[in-house]
């Protein structure tokens, strides 16, 4: 199993969405970068959900459900997208200026690449962000 952290804006899509829809389609993710780390992503895998913008926290855990296919609401066909199921919320969001004040996460792809929508986790700090959010990893 991978591990992963993907990005959303809380006011275009947030936890509460997906929660609310079960089973959702992560569509829009139009960086190569970003779009190459979805097509590495296997059933099973986990990725954090990351609110964005002003929160800028982990909030809640995903399993990828659906394997890469096309993204309906890429006009160029160029772009694909996976499907998530909502797990479960974590027991304390972790911050990001908390991920950056810690000095075993100082080169997670978050830290490093902070525009980037996906990003992969490795399992060290898979454990470690589980850990920190009090949560089972």
């Amino acid at each position: 199993m991978a591990y992963w952290l993907v990005k959303s804006e809380p006011g275009e899509w947030s936890w509460d969405d997906h929660v609310r829809d079960g089973v959702a389609e992560w569509d829009g993710v139009r960086n190569h970068q970003a779009s190459n780390n979805m097509r590495a992503m296997k059933l099973g895998d986990r990725a954090f959900f990351y609110h964005s913008v002003n929160e800028k926290r982990i909030v809640g855990v995903l399993e990828v459900v659906r394997e890469f296919y096309p993204d309906h609401t890429d006009p160029s066909g160029r772009f694909d997208m996976v499907d998530f199921k909502a797990l479960f919320p974590v027991k304390r969001p972790v911050t990001l200026a908390e991920i950056k004040a810690d000095p075993a996460l100082a080169d997670f792809a978050l830290v490093r690449q902070s525009r980037l929508s996906v990003v992969p986790v490795s399992d060290e700090h898979w454990r470690l962000l589980c850990r920190m959010a009090e949560t089972e990893a």
